[in-house]
């Protein structure tokens, strides 16, 4: 299924989930008083919710009772995870853009879940406080189950789908502060959507292509099979240290390609649309605005 946050009022702590089929899309509110109506509902109880959506919600249903994708509102698919885990440096050609040793195991950092937008939103940012502002096209895995010490045969049991990320990225900031976390978590710079596949439609999610374009300009190109560390190896690493839980969002890394290690560098600006594709999920288009303080 291809879940989506659907935002009535543009409020993203009342969105209401919906599924996608071709160009259409349903709320599950509309369907029946059983199923999930919000994302958080259907993580309080994924397996039941998710059968309670697949008895009572179909193409046909959709395609006779759905409205058409272009005509709704779309927030972050996971409205309110409690983390948002990335990886970094987990692609070869970017690391050797940047001359940077290959981990020897997931380079773990957080971005804060505030941070969060959804399809066709704003990245928006004050260019008093930074100037350089970079994209990094990633695919996000979203957790299903509560997991924790979980192997590596077992982590794609744990996870709920998948769908694209956009790790935006103020570089100035984060080579001033000599960490990332600040940098990578302005509002606004976790664009993510524009759905939640869920995991029985991807039977190989370490074999993806991952494509990211800046005014149609192709930017980045790779596929997840590049990846050091491979989605499994990723859920039962993180899973080692801190418990993972329903609607946690692990962005896996990034292709080479970004703005700061081009020559010259080449950074985001006011208008730039940002364009994040992901095999078997979709694209995330985003619009650059900056925003300076009055």
């Amino acid at each position: 299924m291809h879940l989506v946050s659907l935002l009535d009022e543009g409020n993203q702590s009342d969105a209401r989930l919906g599924v996608e089929s071709g160009g259409r899309v349903l709320a599950t509110s509309a369907v029946a008083s059983r199923v999930p109506a919000t994302m958080d509902e259907l993580l309080a109880n994924v397996g039941d919710g998710l059968h309670a959506l697949k008895d009572a919600i179909d193409a046909e249903r959709i395609a006779h009772d759905g409205a058409p994708l272009g005509t709704v509102r779309l927030g972050p698919p996971i409205p309110h995870p409690r983390k948002i885990v990335a990886i970094g440096r987990n692609y070869p050609d970017h690391n050797v853009e940047q001359g940077s040793v290959p981990p020897e195991v997931p380079l773990v950092f957080a971005k804060f879940p505030s941070s969060l937008i959804g399809h066709n939103e704003e990245i928006r940012w004050d260019p008093g406080l930074t100037s350089q502002v970079d994209w990094e096209a990633e695919l996000a895995v979203v957790i299903g189950r509560t997991a924790r010490r979980v192997t590596e045969d077992k982590a794609l049991d744990y996870v709920l789908g998948y769908t694209v990320i956009n790790d935006v990225s103020a570089r100035d900031l984060q080579w001033s502060d000599k960490q990332w976390v600040r940098a990578k978590s302005l509002d606004t710079f976790a664009p993510m959507g524009p759905a939640l596949v869920t995991a029985d439609e991807i039977r190989n999610p370490d074999d993806l292509g991952v494509a990211c374009l800046v005014n149609g300009e192709e930017v980045q190109s790779d596929r997840t099979s590049s990846m050091f560390h491979s989605i499994r190896r990723i859920i039962s690493f993180c899973s080692e240290a801190f418990t993972l839980e329903p609607g946690d969002v692990i962005a896996t890394g990034t292709p080479g390609g970004v703005g700061a290690f081009r020559n010259p560098p080449m950074f985001l600006h006011d208008g730039d649309v940002v364009t994040v594709t992901i095999e078997a999920i979709g694209s995330l288009v985003n619009t650059c605005r900056e925003e300076a303080r009055a």
